[in-house]
């Protein structure tokens, strides 16, 4: 990388930096994670995030290092669906294996060699008998033995160590009241961390990208779902048979930490270098995002805040002679007419609705879109927007005047017209020269 693209590439994550400084996220990653033989980038990847502010819980899986445990040991895995049933000499090698696994993690966690990313990091880790759990039980005519489920989970204490700069680090496993160990789903403990602590962001680390799933193939933005649109496609795959039961246990833990208040849920796959930091700090990320919080992206009406924005999109469309110019005073004096769609905290496209109540018309006018989001229906929204506004005015027809697009507004029920039929106000300041194209459309 060259050191513009360094200096944009550091800027544009400049926002990201700052809105997750003293967040707490909770990011769950699998035994087969820690296989990798690239484990230790997703250990600098965390490091810098603790760098940047972010307060970190890191909850651990241990499947394939139980796998391995038991056949050292001659046993066979028990499983009914995908839930394991832990007896006596598996709960052996469950403890064998998720203490070890442990330990490595924290070995990697306190690298601090000048000659790696972590170095000057000086990360402290801690952990506890935080998880309370109890017997699953019998399930489907079978006992599951010493395999549980989370009980209550001791969030202060977490909080103590978050709020004294560590990293709470969780291991799948649980404690009774009357001393029993319990084998848990990694899974389901980091959704019940993460909603207890009304965590900002909860992030599963997977073995395989989430977009194999083609969970949102069909919803035209299948980085990012709404949760309740999550919930139907999840429904929909699982009427189907479309998912294998590991991954339907992922995706439930998912959903149910959205339902529970967890504003953002990500699931990123461990393939891709840096997944945990395209994900977090660019604008779309990387993976696959569900989202409670209804201002992730949304319509509005446009504010005094929003004019750095609006400007930001109008002025290379402004440079090819799509749109007519507007200066910052101009567009400030404006501003109440227009909406903006806003995703994440960033403009990303803009539209004006001026009214001529005399005449019962009004002009959609200054569409811009980024051009990372076109053809994915914004404009349309944004024209859906300006028509209901326009009807609540009393307004009977919305105009618009264009020299690059018609056959847009020709598409969404516009038809071409005269200037005569404008407005006179809209007359007497029509540009001849720019021989704009006009075109009126009944409400």
């Amino acid at each position: 990388m060259d050191t513009d693209a360094f200096v944009a590439a550091l800027r544009g994550a400049a926002p990201y930096a700052h809105a997750h400084h003293g967040r707490v996220f909770v990011i769950a990653f699998g035994g087969e994670a820690a296989q990798r033989p690239d484990f230790e980038r997703l250990i600098y990847d965390i490091a810098l995030l603790h760098s940047l502010g972010v307060k970190l819980v890191l909850v651990h899986g241990a499947r394939p290092q139980i796998e391995a445990a038991l056949a050292a040991r001659g046993l066979s895995p028990q499983f009914v669906g995908d839930l394991r049933v832990t007896d006596p000499a598996a709960m052996e090698c469950v403890k064998a294996a998720v203490g070890a696994l442990r330990m490595d993690i924290e070995a990697k966690l306190s690298t601090g060699l000048a000659s790696t990313p972590m170095g000057g990091a000086r990360l402290k880790v801690a952990g506890g008998n935080w998880v309370t759990a109890r017997p699953v039980g019998v399930r489907h005519g079978v006992d599951h033995q010493l395999t549980g489920e989370v009980r209550r989970v001791d969030f202060e204490s977490i909080r103590e160590v978050l709020a004294q700069d560590r990293i709470a680090l969780l291991s799948p496993v649980g404690y009774s009241p009357t001393g029993e160990i319990f084998n848990l789903r990694a899974g389901e403990v980091a959704q019940a961390v993460a909603s207890g602590l009304a965590a900002d962001k909860l992030i599963f680390v997977l073995k395989e990208d989430p977009g194999r799933w083609k969970l949102a193939d069909r919803t035209g933005d299948a980085g990012q779902l709404p949760l309740a649109e999550a919930e139907r496609l999840f429904a929909e795959r699982q009427a189907n048979g479309g998912l294998a039961a590991e991954d339907r246990a992922l995706l439930a833990c998912a959903l149910a930490a959205g339902r529970s208040g967890v504003a953002r849920v990500h699931l990123i796959g461990a393939d891709l270098d840096g997944a945990l930091l395209r994900e977090l700090y660019t604008r779309d990320g990387c993976g696959l995002m569900f989202y409670s919080d209804e201002h992730y992206e949304a319509v509005r009406q446009a504010t005094i805040e929003d004019v750095g924005g609006i400007l930001a999109l109008i002025k290379p469309l402004e440079d090819q002679g799509v749109l007519v110019p507007r200066s910052r005073e101009q567009l400030e004096l404006e501003i109440g007419d227009f909406d903006v769609m806003v995703r994440d905290g960033t403009v990303i496209a803009c539209a004006a609705l001026f009214p001529f109540p005399q005449n019962k018309m009004a002009e959609f006018s200054c569409v811009a879109v980024h051009p990372d989001y076109r053809r994915s229906g914004r404009a349309a929204a944004l024209l859906a927007r300006a028509e209901e506004s326009a009807r609540k005015l009393g307004v009977e027809k919305l105009f618009a005047l264009t020299t690059h697009s018609p056959h847009w507004f020709i598409e969404h029920g516009f038809v071409p017209a005269r200037i005569e039929d404008l407005p006179m106000q809209k007359q007497r300041i029509y540009n001849y020269q720019r021989k704009s194209i006009v075109l009126i459309k009944n409400l």
